[in-house]
């Protein structure tokens, strides 16, 4: 073989140079249709995934005709996008909009693959209630670096085009000839196998909420529209004849705390029998565990409501829920105070109007940190917060509990039995049993909280008391490749929607509404759900009201006639709320 002298080597480098430094230099002119029609390409090709896979997942795809159906998919979704960019893009805005979009959408797929994420209305709602502190936690080195690449450097690669400048005329003739192609287009592709298409679409609706970026675009726009409505000035009353029924002479006033749990499934729960005994602290103390409990959501923003609500999941309505009056208000009208002592991002309307403290911002106390405080800093100085009121009290704990991603904060060192966990919010960088001894140990903190509250509430002279916790909601830990929760209802899995409910009931409670324990224990093997609580709680603080549905109250069959000889609670014939 002849060699090649060293100057010509020299010589062909340096050309290669020269062209790679003209070519780097060059701006490429380009129609913005032709623009729109690239970035949406872009989208259904690399920030879809999420959505391919489940696709694939539902068996769609076997056999020749389902290969048919990705081309038609791809061509309709790359339609319908381009044809709404161009509906609202033009010269001067399609840059910085484009910009927006690219790094929205990098996100919305990362959140997507990472976690299996849905982005139907109820997940913006979320988003949009996320404080600063919650919404600092999800900005992990993984979501940088995955928009830094399916978002940053496509966005430098649109600004270094340069967009054709056309008279108006044929501009506007450019661009309706453009929308319509693409409308057609996409008509087109749906029609051609529209008898596989139809019924997918109809079975698996939730894959349109995967289809970025229209899925979070569309979803916003109807949150928007929700939230622009015109809203009543004062809540709908609900049981406006809710009336406490006296106590016996001599009698304590009750004191009931309702902890409502954060992101706690019941597959975990020790006393539920998970295999790992998470709550070794209630196990030992004389509480009742009921072992199928179902929530109303999968995210805090539908549950926390709708748990207050007489409405409940099996007539749920979420705009009569969020416009009506909840429990507590029930309880205020008729003579219990309350008190809602959060460590979340709010009682999501519930308290409104309402006393209310929040635990949220950091504070100089041993359960707080630069960042944060553990849950355990809601019990402190409760007693003082009741003490100067002599009827009943109802106080509402809303946990920090196991919200994810960052489960290793919500426990101390003390808790931290099952390692390795996982030390990172970004749980991509950690195994799938790292996550979950993590998120064992975060229960392990919240066994703790309970059992703390339950050994206060023991020690109080001065009340009747009793402690009820339930969850919001449950998490998925990595089951068919699904992480956190807020997946829409109709397909959640039992990870998300089932959760721990357990009552403690101190023998004046017990003996104040004549309830037989025994029988609770058996009647907490049967389903029960978040319907179930407004009605037990005002069976507990002994409200009469038409309101009030004894086949809902996990207590009332169980009752009997009390040694006190108070009045009954209401009409167990009832069978609907009424407000």
């Amino acid at each position: 073989m002849t060699a090649i002298p060293h100057e010509n080597v020299l010589r062909w480098l340096a050309g290669i140079g020269r062209r790679i430094a003209t070519s780097l230099g060059k701006r490429p002119n380009i129609a913005l249709e032709s623009l729109i029609l690239l970035v949406s390409a872009y989208f259904v090709a690399v920030t879809n995934t999420a959505f391919w896979k489940a696709l694939s997942a539902t068996g769609v795809l076997e056999g020749s005709r389902g290969l048919a159906l990705v081309p038609s998919l791809a061509v309709a979704i790359m339609g319908f996008h381009a044809a709404v960019l161009a509906a609202f893009l033009n010269r001067w805005i399609a840059k910085p909009a484009l910009t927006i979009l690219m790094v929205l959408t990098a996100a919305v797929a990362f959140f997507a693959d990472s976690y299996g994420v849905h982005m139907d209305q109820s997940m913006i709602r979320n988003m949009l209630k996320t404080d600063a502190s919650e919404a600092a936690e999800l900005f992990t080195p993984g979501l940088l670096g995955y928009v830094f690449v399916f978002g940053i450097i496509p966005t430098i690669a649109i600004w270094r085009t340069r967009l054709i400048v056309v008279p108006w005329r044929r501009a506007a003739f450019r661009r309706i000839t453009f929308i319509m192609s693409m409308l057609a287009l996409t008509l087109t592709a749906v029609l051609a196998t529209f008898n596989d298409l139809s019924p997918l679409m109809r079975n698996h609706k939730a894959l349109r909420y995967l289809i970025a970026p229209g899925n979070y675009i569309v979803s916003t726009a109807r949150e928007i529209e929700r939230q622009r409505r015109p809203k009543k000035n004062a809540l709908h009353v609900v049981a406006p004849d809710a009336a406490q029924v006296a106590h016996a002479p001599g009698s304590k006033p009750h004191l009931l705390v309702i902890v409502v749990g954060e992101t706690v499934r019941a597959k975990n729960w020790g006393l539920s029998g998970y295999a790992r005994q998470t709550t070794p602290q209630l196990a030992s103390l004389d509480v009742i565990n009921f072992q199928d409990v179902t929530a109303c959501g999968s995210n805090t923003e539908v549950s926390v409501p709708c748990m207050f609500s007489p409405f409940g999941r099996r007539s749920y309505d979420q705009d009569r829920i969020t416009s009506s009056e909840s429990l507590l208000h029930v309880l205020e009208r008729a003579g219990v105070r309350t008190l809602w002592r959060d460590n979340q991002t709010g009682c999501k309307g519930v308290c409104d109007g309402l006393a209310f403290e929040s635990y949220r911002e950091p504070r100089k106390d041993d359960h707080c940190d630069s960042q944060a405080c553990r849950d355990a800093v809601m019990l402190d100085g409760l007693h003082d917060a009741i003490d100067d009121n002599p009827g009943d009290v109802v106080v509402v704990l809303h946990q920090l509990g196991n919200h994810g991603p960052s489960y290793f904060k919500r426990y101390a060192d003390q808790f931290r039995r099952f390692v390795p966990d996982c030390r990172s919010a970004d749980l991509g960088s950690c195994s799938r049993q790292e996550i979950i001894n993590a998120y064992d140990n975060a229960i392990l903190a919240t066994d703790d909280f309970l059992a703390q509250a339950i050994r206060m509430l023991a020690d109080d002279a001065s009340h009747d008391t009793a402690m009820i916790y339930i969850s919001d909601h449950g998490e998925s830990l990595g089951e068919a490749n699904v992480y956190l929760h807020g997946l829409p209802y109709a397909i959640a899995p039992d990870t998300q929607i089932k959760v721990p409910l357990t009552a403690w009931l101190s023998e004046g409670m017990v003996e104040s509404n004549g309830i037989d324990v025994s029988c609770v224990e058996a009647r907490s093997r049967m389903h029960a759900s978040h319907d179930n609580l407004f009605h037990s709680v005002l069976g507990l603080m002994q409200i009469q009201t038409n309101a009030y549905e004894r086949d809902q109250d996990l207590f009332a069959d169980c009752q009997r006639p009390p040694s006190s000889g108070r009045a009954g609670l209401g009409p167990s014939e009832k069978q609907r709320p009424t407000d």
